[in-house]
């Protein structure tokens, strides 16, 4: 390969795991859980919607009122939290722990996470197949008339229905194959697959791989970056699954390939 396609993969690749073996890696989450409207308490007491594994019986209320979300300290000012519906959400800092609050479907979740896991369970890093140029593919970015509207399911059995619009389509050893995106923003177009080699060489629920938006009815699929899901390194993430249609029947021997385990 060229100069500049191995130097953005090997910066890609050791942006991975400087993501991944930092305080606020997937690898560091310690629970998930569901509030509901209203007061949500949050402490290590038995009586905790929010149970810590330590540290004060009752830390404090989180407030959740139609659109309004608060965090109320026992100690301190609340604070207006922001979700990560539309972007990064608010970090509530309690050393050394921290927790934020995602939302999936209308419902909301905390996220608990320790920013000291590197301490008992260092990053074991990651491993990938040899970077092959005949994986970066130039496929044609065809509309669906009318669009199709697919149940995906999450690692959580929850079903979400994504409308999707263009498919990109390309063939493989003379096979035609069909991808059909998640989600189409003006900043990428996010992929989720599954192929021979999932639960082999790579994860068995399948991959991740962004796209830049198409152009001039092409888009640019290169599988080389193609990433494990949160899901693959902790049971507190909610991720979607690759739906039947993007279930590829052939191997894709690129990309990130299964974690490690960590020591």
């Amino acid at each position: 390969m060229d100069s500049g396609k191995q130097q953005a993969w090997h910066r890609w690749r050791n942006a991975r795991e400087v993501e991944l073996s930092g305080p606020d890696s997937w690898i560091g989450l310690i629970g998930l859980h569901w509030l509901e409207p209203g007061s949500n308490r949050v402490g290590s007491g038995e009586d905790c919607v929010v149970r810590l594994p330590g540290g004060a019986a009752h830390l404090g209320e989180l407030l959740w009122a139609g659109d309004s979300l608060r965090w109320q300290p026992v100690k301190g000012e609340a604070l207006e939290l922001v979700t990560d519906r539309d972007g990064a959400p608010t970090t509530v800092d309690c050393a050394p722990l921290a927790f934020f609050v995602v939302e999936r479907d209308g419902r909301l979740a905390v996220r608990l996470r320790d920013r000291e896991w590197a301490k008992t369970q260092p990053f074991a890093g990651l491993a990938y197949f040899d970077y092959d140029p005949a994986w970066a593919i130039d496929a044609a970015w065809e509309a669906l008339e009318p669009p199709v509207v697919m149940e995906v399911p999450n690692v959580t059995d929850d079903l979400k229905l994504v409308s999707v619009t263009h498919k990109a389509v390309f063939a493989v050893a003379g096979e035609p194959v069909e991808l059909l995106p998640m989600s189409v923003s003006e900043r990428e177009v996010f992929f989720v697959f599954r192929d021979r080699t999932s639960g082999r060489d790579t994860y068995g629920a399948g991959r991740f791989l962004k796209a830049k938006p198409a152009q001039d009815g092409r888009i640019r699929l290169d599988f080389n970056f193609a990433f494990n899901p949160p899901c693959a390194f902790t049971a507190f993430a909610t991720c979607p699954l690759p739906p039947p249609e993007n279930w590829l029947s052939f191997a894709v021997e690129a990309g990130e390939m299964k974690p490690a385990k960590s020591a």
